[in-house]
């Protein structure tokens, strides 16, 4: 596939998941909508990666890792969202045995971290070439 596709397709895919993140927090399932926020944000970054690299992007997850890879200049709160974002692809697939991050998971909760997914969206779409 010709990179242009490529970074399309991962374009699309990111815009897929923020919208099942949406559907998924309206049906009130606030952990499985924070992993969707966080694939949302690993597809853009891949479509940056795509475009940036002129390569297929890494089979990775880990949003910092992906955001370096790509020479992304990032401020401290902006590391620091990356990380906590990555976190929510591990806690929601793998749960420990007290659901605590389910427990945690409010819709308060989880309306401030899409929303801050959301930010980091419109951010890394701004640096899209």
């Amino acid at each position: 596939m010709e990179l242009g596709r490529i970074k399309a397709f991962w374009l699309e895919e990111a815009e897929e998941a923020k919208q099942v993140a949406q559907h998924l927090f309206e049906k009130k399932d606030y952990s499985y909508a924070l992993f969707f926020g966080h694939l949302a944000i690993e597809k853009l970054l891949k479509a940056i990666y795509v475009s940036q690299k002129a390569e297929q992007a890494p089979f990775i997850h880990n949003l910092l890792r992906l955001a370096e890879s790509i020479q992304l200049l990032l401020t401290d709160e902006q590391r620091e969202d990356l990380i906590r974002i990555t976190a929510f692809h591990l806690e929601s697939r793998y749960p420990d045995e007290k659901r605590s991050f389910r427990k945690k998971c409010t819709a308060a909760y989880a309306q401030a971290e899409l929303d801050k997914i959301n930010e980091v969206f419109v951010w890394l779409m701004s640096t899209l070439k």
